[in-house]
């Protein structure tokens, strides 16, 4: 435990995630205080009136109520009004999607949820098929989940011949026999803007059984004699409570004080985890191979579309693409396919006081998955471990803006932009600090093949015990890695102002030797300047 006389520890207290109040012992009053960066502090204070007011204070502050009461809205790095503006559109989904080359002959911009009318939870433009008319486009937003209707995440432009696409949204209201012509028309305009693939895939990310489930409440999944030429698919990725719970038995392994190995196995293998993680990267390689090797467009969704569905497009879209795999491009996926898409950061995340059962750990499995990849394919990511973390922990912290609320609607609601700092920016000024010594460009730059079989799934000691000093050396193989990176790349800039200093002298040596009109004192001279401005150059 750490006595508060003479330990000082700084944890901030957005990042709480529970307070516990032991009984008083002849040591002190203990608290145990758990975070949502999985750091866990025992504290011991001497008297039970002391430990009483810490304890409520610590809740009171670690559950706020409101949103105003978040540290982002209180949060002043010394930037004024243009620097904000600057910072919210360093990163802007409109540019990705020109990137993979639309608006184009099959897919459109559509502004036809601007003001959130047809679907809250969307952002304000969606890129529909071109082909899908407008009654199609908001008849098959009435037909699904919280009216989260079919868009496209990712346009695959690899050949000219076929357009495959990655499409995301919620579960038909089908319950048993319901039908939806608008419906189904999407589904089929989808199809013909991938014209050279007979079919497409339709993926349901849930265990089949509970899919079935949902059908008892009218809602459940396509029925396939209604939709032409779509082949279904079920992952089996578990719901958001086994998420959580499978998140606590791991914590509750990495607690543990000197495990022998069959507790510390027995442990992580009960608590499901890695397998849950398997689980997601299964889904978004499936997704990957159906684009890259099928050529066929695919159509993702769980329940409503914002937890699972989220977690497999973004894999799937890493895997496809090199872009992703950059700290820029990270930050736009997680803008595209999390923030404007409708992912519930602050239900799942428990920035405020409310209901924790919503609470959930699916971006930290997403998060999970690409360092998974980043063992896998050590060259192909521009950034390390330390960015993934960072990203984590600063969502936690609720320092800056980009992350708080559920929605698109509800930021703007929160005039998010006006009152705090967007993320991004302060990340790339330590861009240094994130990047991958390892990285090659050139390395892998078409579709990631991972292998997903269980030995290459790795518990993350660097995320899930950090903060236990004794499990990690003094110096990372990581840090050493950029040390040496740093002392290359000063030794070739040294190298090329030699190589620069040395052109110099030789012209001048050379340009003196002709000009001199003594051959012999010529030559002597000419040496002697040679060596005298070598010196000097050097020197300075």
């Amino acid at each position: 435990p750490i006595n508060l006389k003479t330990t000082k520890s700084q944890i901030l207290h957005h990042h709480i995630s529970s307070v516990e109040k032991l009984p008083l012992s002849t040591s002190g009053c203990p608290l145990i205080i758990r975070c949502k960066n999985f750091r866990l502090l025992h504290l011991l204070l001497p008297r039970e009136k002391e430990c009483q007011n810490v304890y409520q204070s610590l809740l009171r502050l670690s559950q706020p109520v409101k949103y105003e009461e978040l540290f982002a809205f209180l949060y002043n790095p010394k930037q004024n009004e243009q620097q904000r503006r600057e910072g919210w559109a360093f990163i802007d989904t409109a540019t990705d999607f020109n990137r993979m080359g639309l608006p184009n002959d099959y897919w459109e911009i559509s502004d036809l949820n601007k003001d959130y009318e047809m679907c809250s939870t969307y952002p304000s433009t969606l890129v529909v098929p071109k082909i899908a008319s407008q009654a199609t486009v908001m008849g098959s937003a009435k037909f699904r989940s919280r009216g989260r209707l079919p868009a496209l995440s990712y346009f695959h432009r690899e050949t000219k011949v076929r357009w495959a696409a990655i499409c995301r949204c919620s579960q038909p209201l089908s319950g048993f026999s319901a039908r939806c012509v608008e419906d189904e028309q999407m589904l089929q305009a989808i199809s013909q803007a991938n014209p050279n693939c007979p079919f497409m895939y339709v993926v349901d990310t849930r265990p089949k059984l509970n899919a079935m489930a949902n059908r008892a409440a009218g809602k459940g999944y396509e029925n396939e004699g209604n939709y032409s030429n779509i082949r279904f698919n079920f992952q089996g990725i578990e719901n958001i409570h086994v998420m959580r719970n499978s998140l606590q038995k791991l914590l509750e392994v990495c607690a543990l004080k000197s495990p022998s190995m069959s507790d510390y196995l027995t442990g992580l293998e009960n608590s499901g985890w890695l397998r849950h993680i398997k689980a997601v990267m299964d889904a978004g390689v499936f997704l990957a191979k159906a684009v890259a090797d099928e050529q066929a467009s695919v159509l993702v969704h769980c329940s409503d579309g914002w937890d699972r569905t989220a977690q497999v497009c973004s894999v799937a879209c890493i895997l496809l693409d090199p872009f992703y795999r950059t700290m820029k491009g990270l930050m736009m996926l997680l803008e595209k396919e999390w923030i404007s898409m409708g992912h519930k950061f602050t239900q799942r995340c428990g920035f405020l006081d409310g209901d924790p059962k919503e609470v959930s750990p699916v971006f930290t499995q997403f998060v999970e998955c690409v360092w998974n990849l980043t063992e896998q394919f050590p060259c192909a990511f521009e950034f390390n471990e330390r960015f993934l973390i960072d990203i984590h922990d600063n969502i936690y912290a609720c320092q800056f803006g980009n992350f708080i609320g559920n929605c698109q609607k509800e930021r703007e609601e929160l005039k998010i932009q006006e009152t705090t700092f967007s993320l991004w920016p302060f990340l790339l000024k330590q861009q240094e600090w994130y990047r991958n010594p390892l990285y090659k460009r050139s390395v892998k730059s078409g579709p990631l093949r991972p292998n997903t079989l269980p030995l290459h799934f790795k518990f993350w000691c660097g995320m899930y015990n950090r903060f236990d000093k004794g499990m990690h050396p003094k110096q990372s193989v990581l840090d050493l890695l950029l040390a040496l990176t740093q002392k290359k790349t000063e030794s070739e800039r040294k190298m090329t102002d030699l190589q620069r200093v040395s052109g110099i002298l030789r012209f001048e040596y050379f340009q003196s030797i002709c000009s001199d009109s003594f051959k012999g004192k010529g030559c002597f001279c000419a040496d002697q300047r040679f060596q005298e401005r070598s010196a000097g150059i050097l020197l300075n």
